[in-house]
C-alpha cells in the first residue's frame, strides 16, 4: 500500500460521529406537523412520481391521524424496502419534486421521504410482521442476487406460499444497502435489519458465497426449481484506459465503497489527497466517505457541466458542505507517477459533449489516492451460453420481468431502466407477481 494512503486517520470517536446517521428520522411530533402540511390529492402526482406505485396521500393521512400501523402498511404493501428507500432514494426528483406545494412553496414540498422513514420505522420496531404467508404452494423458486431486487422478488413470493431460495457471492444479503450505499446513509446496522424484518415472513432460505457460472449454474437452476428470478446487478466497472491503472493508490469506488462498509471503519484506509472520477452517486458517496475517512483533500472531477451529472443537485451540495472540491468540463489524460508510485493525476478540459476541447489545455491534481467511479456495465459472461436475449448491454424482459428463456425472469440493475433502488424493488414485485401467475395460470414447470 501507498505509504500515503493510511487507516486510522481519525481517532475513532471522530469516525463514529463521521459516519452516524446523516439525517436522524422525524420525531412524532414532527411527523405530525408535517403530515398536516399535505393536501391529500385525489390525483396525487407523487403517486405517478413514485416508480413502486406507493398510495402517499393515503399513508400520510394515516400519520395524521395517528395509524402508524396503517400508514406503514400501505407503504410496505408497495415497497418492502420502503425503509431503505426512504433514506437512500433521491426522491427530492421523484414524488416530493411533484408536490403540489412546490408550486406554491419552491422547494417546500411535503418530506415524504421522511414521512416513509418514520413510518416503516416505526413499523420495524413491533413484533408483528404486518404480512402473513400464505398456504405453501409447493412451487420452489431460485433468485440469484440478493440486492433489493432479489429481497423484493422473494418476499413477495414468499407471501404467496413458494419456497424461495436466495442465491449471492456475499457473505450476507442486501446487495448494494449492505454494500455500495455510503455508511451514514444507512446507518445503525439498517440495511441487515431491514432484511431480518422481510425474511420473518417466512419460507425464504439464503446460500452465499454462490457464484453464477462457478458453484452455479442457470441449467442446473432450471432443473432444480420450477423458476429463476435473475437479480445480477452490474458486475463490471469501467476503466480508465490510461496507463499504470492498476498501480497501488488507483481503486474503483465501488471496491472502496464495499471495503468501508464491511470492516471496521478503524480498517479503511484512505489517501491525504483524493482524487474521484466521476458525476454519480457512487462518486458522490466515495468523495464524502474518503473525506469523513479523514483525507485532507478531496477534490471530484467531472467531464461535464453539473446539467448531465446523475448525481442529484441535493448529492452534490452534500459533497461540498463535508468539504469535496467539485471539477467540471475536465477528463483525465494521465496518471503521474513517481518511482513506480502515484503522485497525481492530468486532466484535459472538455467541451460542451465531453470531448476534449480545441484547445489542449491542461491541469494536474496532486493525488496519493485515485478512486474510479465512471460507471458500472453489466457482465453477460455467466448467462452466455443459456440463449437469453441481451441487448444494449441489459437483459431483454416484458413488462413483468420475463425473459427469452421459458421460467427464467430478471429484473434491476442487469434489466434495461433507472438504476435506483426503489426501480430495482418494482422489478423484483412485478416479476413476483408474474411468476405468481404463470404457475396459477398454466401450471408451467421447468422443462
Amino acid at each position: 500500500m501507498c505509504p500515503d494512503i493510511a487507516c486510522g486517520r481519525l481517532p475513532d470517536d471522530a469516525l463514529s460521529r463521521n459516519f452516524a446517521d446523516a439525517h436522524p428520522g422525524l420525531t412524532a411530533e414532527q411527523a405530525a406537523l408535517e403530515a398536516d402540511r399535505c393536501f391529500y390529492c385525489y390525483d396525487a402526482p407523487c403517486i405517478e412520481a413514485c416508480p413502486t406505485d406507493i398510495d402517499i396521500p393515503r399513508f400520510i393521512k394515516a400519520i395524521a391521524s395517528r395509524n402508524i400501523a396503517g400508514a406503514a402498511r400501505t407503504i410496505l404493501q408497495s415497497n418492502i424496502l420502503g425503509g431503505s428507500c426512504a433514506r437512500v432514494c433521491p426522491t427530492e426528483i421523484l414524488c416530493e419534486q411533484k408536490c403540489v406545494h412546490t408550486a406554491i412553496e419552491t422547494h417546500k414540498a411535503v418530506r415524504i421521504g421522511a414521512l416513509q422513514r418514520y413510518a416503516t420505522d416505526w413499523q420495524m420496531a413491533q413484533e408483528a410482521h404486518p404480512f402473513t404467508r400464505a398456504t405453501a404452494s409447493g412451487r420452489r423458486v431460485a433468485i440469484i442476487g440478493a440486492g433489493p431486487a432479489g429481497l423484493a422478488c422473494a418476499h413477495r413470493l414468499a407471501r404467496h406460499g413458494h419456497d424461495v431460495t436466495i442465491f449471492d457471492r456475499h457473505d450476507k444479503m442486501g446487495g448494494l444497502n449492505e454494500y455500495g450505499v455510503a455508511a451514514y446513509k444507512l446507518a445503525d446496522d439498517f440495511a441487515r435489519k431491514e432484511i431480518d424484518f422481510l425474511l420473518a415472513i417466512g419460507g425464504i432460505s439464503f446460500q452465499g458465497g454462490a457464484i453464477l457460472s462457478d458453484t452455479l449454474t442457470l441449467a442446473a437452476l432450471r432443473q432444480d426449481f420450477d423458476a429463476v428470478f435473475l437479480a445480477i446487478g452490474l458486475g463490471g466497472v469501467r476503466a480508465l484506459g490510461l496507463e499504470h491503472e492498476t498501480i497501488a493508490g488507483v481503486q474503483d469506488a465501488v471496491a472502496f465503497i464495499e471495503h468501508l462498509r464491511s470492516h471496521p471503519l478503524a480498517e479503511s484506509a484512505v489517501g491525504r489527497r483524493v482524487v474521484v472520477i466521476g458525476g454519480g452517486n457512487t462518486a458522490i458517496d466515495a468523495a464524502v466517505q474518503a473525506r469523513r475517512l479523514g483525507a485532507e483533500e478531496v477534490t471530484l472531477v467531472y467531464r461535464r457541466g453539473e446539467a448531465t451529472m446523475t448525481a442529484t443537485p441535493v448529492e452534490r451540495e452534500w459533497a461540498q458542505t463535508n468539504g469535496v472540491t467539485i471539477r467540471l468540463w475536465a477528463a483525465p489524460l494521465r496518471l503521474e507517477t513517481e518511482d513506480s508510485g502515484l503522485r497525481g493525476v492530468t486532466f484535459r478540459r472538455t467541451d460542451p459533449d465531453g470531448l476534449p476541447a480545441g484547445t489542449p489545455e491542461t491541469f494536474t491534481l496532486e493525488a496519493d489516492m485515485v478512486l474510479k467511479a465512471i460507471g458500472q456495465v453489466f457482465l453477460p459472461d455467466p448467462i452466455a451460453q443459456d440463449q437469453i436475449l441481451i441487448e444494449n448491454g441489459r437483459i431483454v424482459v416484458d413488462a413483468q420481468g420475463r425473459t427469452s428463456l421459458n421460467n427464467v425472469y430478471a429484473g434491476g440493475d442487469c434489466t434495461a431502466g433507472d438504476d435506483l433502488t426503489v426501480a430495482a424493488v418494482r422489478d423484483g414485485r412485478e416479476a413476483a407477481e408474474a411468476i405468481h401467475a404463470d404457475f396459477s395460470n398454466a401450471g408451467i414447470r421447468v422443462n
